[in-house]
């Protein structure tokens, strides 16, 4: 049987479990929190709405630019949502057409459902803040979605699993340290914010990582295989074909990156210490019945961590901030 043909067999042999983990990992729509939350009210009283709104313009001026960067390149990540959506529905063992699609259709679309929250309230409060040059940002969104992007799964469920359980916890970091920083900063309703988000994260990062252990207990050695080639190409970011307006081949994501490390949002050393999470978490070490292959495959990522720490400790960020044209200039406040 060839390899596409045993991973089908994979999906749907775990088919069966998919509802159980949405009701584990996702939350029924009228529990779960939505952008209103934590946004002014525009409806009825119309000065409470300028008040808050003018709170949240007085309040964004004690913000950095680096921070309003990475809080704008996170945004524009989050609403390249269809970009991921239409990815995941592609899958093999993914089936959104017969007899009204089957669980694993189910999961994808729910799962749209909750991270759709994330890019509407960061692009909201953005457009509140007045801090940001909305129309810039628009036209960087709308040509990440167009370019849409390849992170190197092609339909592969396996691969594709070791993709979401790496980048929802690099999310969940991204968005945790942005509420950390604006929090200190006073700034306590965007830190709310920022930190809700990221709990959703969390919560996909551990769903994600579930099917990995499930399918690792069915299918050890191809799932090994797996793992370890997504780590060699490296995980690519799903906003690494962000450019600004005009720019045919930027260096917008390379930019963005570095911001990010800068004010240390998100660092190379980050990506190592996600690494290390998920060997432990699927304790590679421990998996038995691996075929000659698969065992190399594991030497390989148990030593990795390590190799690439010393990598990471090498790299120099520039010190000085890339003026992007959806921030004022580094120089206002």
């Amino acid at each position: 049987m060839s390899l596409k043909n045993v991973r089908f067999e994979v999906m749907k042999f775990l088919e069966k479990d998919v509802d159980s983990l949405i009701e584990k990992y996702l939350i029924p729509v009228d529990s779960i929190w939505q952008p209103t939350d934590f946004l002014p009210n525009s409806e009825g009283a119309t000065e409470t709405f300028f008040e808050e709104v003018r709170e949240i313009r007085e309040l964004s001026k004690e913000l950095p630019y680096d921070f309003w960067v990475v809080l704008v390149g996170d945004m524009i990540t989050e609403e390249a949502l269809p970009t991921y959506e239409s990815w995941l529905m592609d899958v093999e063992g993914v089936d959104q057409v017969s007899n009204g699609g089957n669980p694993w259709s189910k999961w994808v679309k729910q799962w749209t459902a909750e991270e759709n929250r994330h890019g509407d309230v960061l692009n909201k409060y953005l457009y509140l803040s007045g801090r940001v040059n909305m129309k810039e940002i628009e036209k960087t969104t709308q040509h990440l979605i167009a370019d849409g992007f390849d992170i190197g799964t092609d339909r592969d469920p396996y691969k594709n699993f070791i993709y979401t359980s790496f980048q929802e916890l690099a999310t969940y970091i991204s968005h945790n340290r942005v509420a950390k920083i604006a929090s200190q900063s006073g700034n306590k309703q965007l830190g709310k914010m920022c930190k809700i988000i990221s709990g959703d994260e969390m919560r996909h990062h551990h769903a994600y990582s579930e099917f990995v252990e499930r399918i690792f207990k069915v299918d050890p050695s191809q799932m090994m295989m797996a793992f370890q080639y997504m780590m060699k190409q490296k995980i690519t970011m799903p906003a690494h074909f962000l450019r600004e307006s005009g720019d045919k081949i930027s260096t917008a994501f390379e930019e963005f990156s570095n911001t990010a490390q800068r004010i240390g949002v998100y660092t190379s050393k980050d990506y190592v210490d996600i690494l290390q999470k998920l060997i432990d978490r699927w304790e590679i070490d421990k998996i038995t019945g691996l075929s000659d292959d698969a065992e190399k495959a594991r030497d390989y990522l148990m030593k990795l961590p390590e190799r690439m720490i010393r990598l990471a400790d090498r790299i120099k960020i520039p010190e000085n901030s890339y003026q992007f044209k959806w921030v004022e200039p580094a120089t206002s406040k």
